[in-house]
């Protein structure tokens, strides 16, 4: 470029002068010109999408055409770029008539460099047109099921933009990203159990706005909730129920609640969980991820985001690598030995990967996965209509060797919870012990712990649990032998072990009736196990277990330790006797010494 001080008459003139001239000259100068344009177009990508100066796109073309060099930085952040405008472009031009076609051009992309900005496009396009969300949810289905990353990574991002506008009480965003998550869940994307966490979160702190939110969650996937989770629909209804019953909402939203009940009365009719033209994806090649709604551990990985120049050698692999597997989704056959070479790579890079998986030992000591196992017994627990049902589940849990005394602490928990004692849970314990020994040895351990802390429990706890063993010991799920610690004295008992006892006793009463009770109680075999509620090892402790049996209304039951104490008493008094007389006959003798002596 000329100087600014120069003529205009030389201005025009210097090129052609230059070309008259020297040609070799002419060429330096453009070859220079063009590197110049070239780092300026780096410098102005370095400011991002809204800084630097417009460059109108056929000569950004021209000038990306000219660099030979395709791995370098400056080629790196431009296909970047690239992708970004392509998938920007895809997803906003996503509808249900060009669905199939527009997931053929994005899987032409890189998606797994730039699955971090479909992610986000995606987000911001649901944000910004919430009545395309069923759209965008079949998007995301059709990717996850080929990529099943993309799919856990949409999750996670959606599940954080929810927690962010929850606490800020941002009702639209938080009702854009609930309707999200509700198609994720009818595509099957995502587990039912994230939509009832929300569903009880929404409904945990009772407001007009939460009520408002939750009931357009429903509509969304109240169909999928009733076919996948009944029980637990049922029971997102009930509380539904209760509020409208407890009347401290206001009228308008008691309407709003009359009204969900309607579009369930009417079998979700005008909501409809898939759209035949939607539903894309055959059954058997779903992904359904299990992520938990409060996981602290959860996170974005925003800087999937950002632009991250590799190494030559990497990014040139990473692009031939995604060539392949676009080609493997598409359906594409390589020819020659270039399909046969691929197919080889891949099987080393299979049996590479599982070297390491058998080679990799990953510890976690965060306990992380003992907390999403007690979530999910606890949500199998409370979603589940009949005991019978709730085992059912449980096992289905696949719970690993020596995680049974999770489940049973989370039963004796929550039937402790309870204002007044509910079978449900001592059923459910009672038939875990009979089909799986582990249960019937945990819960016997359990019995030791809670006996130990019992003065630790309310009264009302005391209670219920105090009659779930009591059930599970006339039913004969757990042996006798948890008895055995029991000892009946004023110096080993508290005033909460003794109401323990008393709860435990007066209920197998109660069931079995209390001549059955002595029957069983007089049993030869059992007298290991019970000595402890008959001491006769001191007439004190014989008589303080008396009193305690005649004080809660079962003094039958001591008849025998009742003649075992008249028999100690007669043996002491036998004994004093012997002494007295012993006394007498010697002071008799010692007079009569005496007597004779004077």
């Amino acid at each position: 470029r000329p100087p600014a001080d120069e003529p205009p008459s030389e201005r025009a003139r210097a090129p052609r002068q230059e070309a008259g001239g020297g040609g070799g000259k002419a060429d330096e100068d453009l070859e220079a010109y063009r590197k110049r344009k070239i780092a300026q177009v780096d410098s102005l990508e370095k400011l991002g999408r809204s800084g630097g100066v417009y460059i109108p796109p056929f000569k950004l073309a021209r000038l990306q055409t000219e660099i030979e060099d395709k791995t370098s930085p400056e080629f790196q952040r431009q296909a970047w770029e690239a992708l970004r405008k392509s998938i920007n472009g895809l997803v906003n031009k996503v509808n249900v008539a060009n669905i199939k076609n527009l997931v053929e051009e994005l899987f032409q992309e890189n998606l797994v460099r730039g699955r971090g900005l479909l992610v986000r496009s995606l987000v911001r396009a649901q944000m910004a047109s919430p009545g395309f969300t069923h759209v965008f949810a079949a998007l995301v289905s059709v990717l996850n099921s080929k990529l099943p990353e993309i799919g856990d990574l949409l999750i996670r991002r959606v599940i954080l933009q929810f927690r962010r506008a929850y606490k800020r009480n941002d009702k639209i965003v938080t009702t854009a990203a609930i309707k999200f998550m509700a198609h994720l869940v009818n595509q099957k994307v995502v587990s039912e159990l994230l939509a009832l966490h929300v569903a009880t979160l929404l409904l945990e702190r009772v407001t007009d706005d939460s009520i408002e939110v939750c009931v357009s969650f429903l509509q969304e996937c109240g169909k999928a909730l009733e076919e996948l989770s009944p029980a637990g629909s049922m029971a997102i209804y009930e509380r539904f129920r209760n509020i409208l019953h407890e009347g401290e909402i206001d009228k308008r939203v008691q309407y709003v609640i009359e009204g969900l009940f309607e579009v369930r009365r009417k079998k979700y009719a005008d909501f409809p969980d898939l759209v035949e033209e939607l539903d894309l994806v055959d059954e058997d090649d779903q992904i359904t991820h299990e992520v938990d709604l409060l996981d602290d551990t959860i996170k974005g990985e925003e800087t999937l985001n950002i632009f991250k120049a590799q190494p030559p050698e990497d990014f040139a692999a990473d692009e031939a690598k995604w060539k392949h597997i676009s080609a493997e989704i598409l359906g594409i056959e390589e020819e020659g030995a270039g399909s046969d070479s691929s197919t080889d790579s891949e099987e080393e890079a299979a049996e590479e990967r599982a070297d390491q998986k058998t080679t990799q030992t990953i510890l976690d000591f965060t306990e992380q996965d003992l907390v999403n196992l007690r979530r999910s017994i606890y949500l199998v627990i409370m979603s589940s209509l009949h005991f019978e049902e709730c085992v059912h589940k449980i096992l289905k849990l696949n719970i690993a060797d020596g995680q049974e005394k999770e489940v049973c602490t989370m039963l004796i928990d929550c039937c402790a919870m309870d204002k007044m004692f509910n079978r449900f849970f001592a059923l459910q314990a009672e038939r875990l012990s009979r089909l799986v020994p582990a249960y019937q040895e945990h819960f016997a351990a359990l019995f030791d712990q809670q006996f130990n802390t019992v003065h630790r429990l309310e009264t009302n706890k005391l209670r219920n649990i105090g009659k779930f063993f009591a059930h599970l010991l006339y039913t004969d799920a757990i042996p006798w032998s948890i008895m055995t610690q029991i000892k009946i004295t004023e110096e080993t008992t508290t005033s909460s072990s003794r109401i323990f006892v008393k709860v435990i006793l007066q209920e197998l009463s109660e069931q079995w009736g209390i001549k059955k009770l002595a029957a069983r109680l007089k049993d030869p075999d059992m007298d290991p196990f019970i000595g402890g509620l008959f001491p006769k090892d001191h007439p004190k402790n014989m008589r303080f277990s008396i009193n305690f049996f005649t004080a809660i209304g079962l003094g039958i039951l001591t008849e025998d330790l009742r003649k075992a104490l008249e028999r100690a008493q007669l043996v002491k008094n036998t004994e004093a006797i012997e002494e007295a007389s012993t006394a007498s006959s010697s002071d008799s003798d010692s007079d009569s010494d005496s007597s004779s002596s004077s």
